[in-house]
């Protein structure tokens, strides 16, 4: 089936993610995509606000359709760059998929509380984390429609 993706610019994904092992990974999963994907990296919490707010080294970024959010990062945690997000109403559309090791209940309900999109623990296995980027491009990149940011 094809889908308006395939007619248009590659997808624009933010990747929030301080582990370089996981920023890997994840690159390597992309590559496999169906559809093409600009993947952006940030590695700490303030870098993604200044990214996401077009500031400083960022002033240039384009806007992500997608936000992968770690809940662990330096500077300003995931949980605040949620809240920052959620609360901005030039972002707040912008689908956060908190992707993450962290499996405690009080991690995935304060994620849900802040507007999460969803939340995903991320495996360690490069089988199982191929899976899970392809089944989050299949719904969130090929089966949702999400607003234009341009």
């Amino acid at each position: 089936m094809k889908t308006m993706r395939n007619k248009r610019k590659a997808a624009k994904i933010l990747l929030i993610e301080d582990n370089p092992g996981d920023i890997r990974l994840t690159q390597e999963a992309f590559k496999d995509s169906k559809i093409p994907i600009e993947l952006s990296v940030v590695t700490d919490g303030v870098e993604a606000i200044d990214f996401l707010r077009k500031r400083n080294k960022y002033s240039n970024a384009e806007t992500p359709e997608l936000v992968l959010l770690d809940l662990n990062l330096p500077k300003k945690d995931g949980r605040e760059v949620l809240e920052d997000i959620k609360a901005d109403s030039d972002l707040r559309r912008i689908p956060v998929i908190v992707l993450t090791t962290s499996v405690a209940e009080s991690d995935i309900k304060q994620s849900y509380n802040l507007h999460a999109n969803c939340y995903i623990n991320k495996p360690v296995d490069f089988d199982a984390f191929s899976k899970v980027i392809e089944l989050i491009e299949d719904f969130w990149l090929s089966t949702v429609i999400l607003p234009s940011y341009a």
